[in-house]
């Protein structure tokens, strides 16, 4: 490729055909490609290079915490939870309908893996996707409030097809945090989607946004077309440490072995008993039995020469 080619194609912003063009080239003049051939493969370089540049371009957009997929979830670990229901959540119908979606449940069961997986394939499927945890868009309002730009960070958070408020629940919010949040649920209301994840009942989430009137609102606003899944059981984060102190406790509860030759090893074997003593049961060591039976044989008779000698007379 001559340079005269290549900063046509720069002008032109058509970088993924610059990538691929020697191969190209190579390849039509080695399978003997027809012009029209040719032309249809460098086109599909370059709009594979586009879409992927798309593709990563929105994701830096939605301001994932973690870049999650469903394949990546340990449905193992807690069997309760829907994953037919999610899957079918991950084709975006609900997106497309402007319909929303609740997750409650207590820390650590992957709330937040799930709707970042639901994000991640919303933007696959061509979508623009939002990612905020509650204080992250609290912390927004009220620094763009302060410098007269709340109207423009209004407009990032409506514009979105898909929006996820991540961590609903944690702690109380600060002042106005309601207000914030009610207008930007009333202005999606049946226009776009919304997700939000909460580790406390919806009865608390009056007390935990200091308004127990905005609470009701966006309730009754955002549970109008929204699916709820419920997701109960132990923390996912916690597995491993609940696994290792099983294991310890385990290891623990084993008695401890005593060094080979040890003082311990020794006075654990039974003594010998010394030659002709009773053991502990009361029992004659096989020596003793042999002394035994030897002591209760009948004596043993004199030597002929003394039986041949005349007895003495009795005294009368």
């Amino acid at each position: 490729m001559n340079d005269a080619l290549c900063a046509a194609l720069k002008k032109l912003r058509l970088s993924g055909l610059i990538l691929a063009l020697d191969v190209r080239l190579h390849e039509a003049a080695s399978h003997q490609l027809s012009h029209a051939e040719f032309l249809e493969l460098i086109v599909q370089d370059e709009l594979l290079v586009r879409a992927d540049r798309t593709l990563q371009r929105r994701l830096k957009a939605a301001g994932f915490r973690d870049q999650k997929t469903l394949e990546d979830f340990d449905w193992s670990f807690n069997p309760s939870i829907p994953k037919r229901q999610l899957y079918e959540l991950a084709t975006g119908r609900f997106v497309r309908a402007g319909q929303d979606l609740l997750l409650l449940g207590p820390p650590g069961v992957g709330k937040s893996h799930l709707v970042q997986a639901l994000g991640y394939q919303a933007v696959r499927a061509g979508s623009t996707v939002l990612y905020r945890s509650i204080f992250d868009l609290v912390r927004d309002f009220l620094h763009d409030e302060a410098v007269g730009a709340e109207e423009r960070l209004l407009t990032r958070y409506l514009k979105p097809d898909l929006l996820i408020i991540d961590d609903m629940g944690m702690k109380q919010l600060p002042k106005r945090s309601g207000e914030y949040l009610l207008e930007i649920i009333l202005r999606r209301y049946e226009t776009r989607s919304t997700i939000m994840t909460s580790n406390r009942p919806l009865e608390d989430w009056g007390k935990l946004l200091g308004d127990v009137p905005a609470a009701t609102a966006i309730l009754d606003r955002f549970l109008h077309h929204a699916e709820i899944i419920t997701i109960t059981g132990k923390s996912y984060r916690l597995r491993h440490q609940a696994r290792q102190a099983k294991e310890r406790a385990a290891e623990e509860s084993k008695p401890a072995k005593a060094p080979l030759g040890s003082a311990d090893e020794a006075a654990s074997k039974p003594a010998k008993a010394p030659l002709g003593t009773q053991t502990e049961g009361g029992e004659a060591t096989a020596a003793a039995h042999s002394l035994g039976r030897k002591e209760s044989r009948s004596p043993e008779r004199p030597p002929k020469s003394l039986e041949r000698l005349p007895s003495c007379p009795q005294e009368e």
